[in-house]
């Protein structure tokens, strides 16, 4: 199993920045495609990064292409999103993702990916 933390929400004024943090436990963190998604009031959850266990590869969702980086650090256990240029719609729950099939965390439908975090608040302020 694999158990998830995050941090580094907050509340931020628009076009402000910030960085999240997800601390994984196990040491099979780097055969993990891990992501991010975000849930906003109303709305179904969504995938918005994920990248791929051996570092190749990456997926953002539209709206956030070139204003949001994911990455990693496989000695860390830990996977980042910084996230620029923050918009009011960029406000949600996030949340941190693991699961082995990297489609199954830039989809992030039904019961997929197998892991989650408890996710962190994001509140972006016009």
């Amino acid at each position: 199993q694999v158990q998830l933390v995050e941090s580094g929400g907050g509340l931020v004024q628009a076009g402000g920045s910030l960085r999240l943090s997800c601390a994984a436990s196990g040491r099979s963190f780097s055969t993990y495609a891990m992501g991010w998604l975000r849930q906003a009031p109303g709305k179904e959850r969504e995938s918005v990064a994920a990248i791929r266990a051996n570092f190749y590869g990456t997926y953002y969702k539209d709206s956030v292409k070139g204003r949001f980086t994911i990455s990693r650090d496989n000695a860390k256990n830990t996977v980042y999103l910084q996230m620029n240029s923050l918009k009011p719609e960029d406000t949600a729950v996030y949340y941190c993702a693991a699961d082995r099939n990297y489609d199954a965390v830039t989809t992030a439908t039904g019961d997929s990916p197998r892991y989650w975090g408890h996710g962190t608040q994001v509140t972006v302020s016009s």
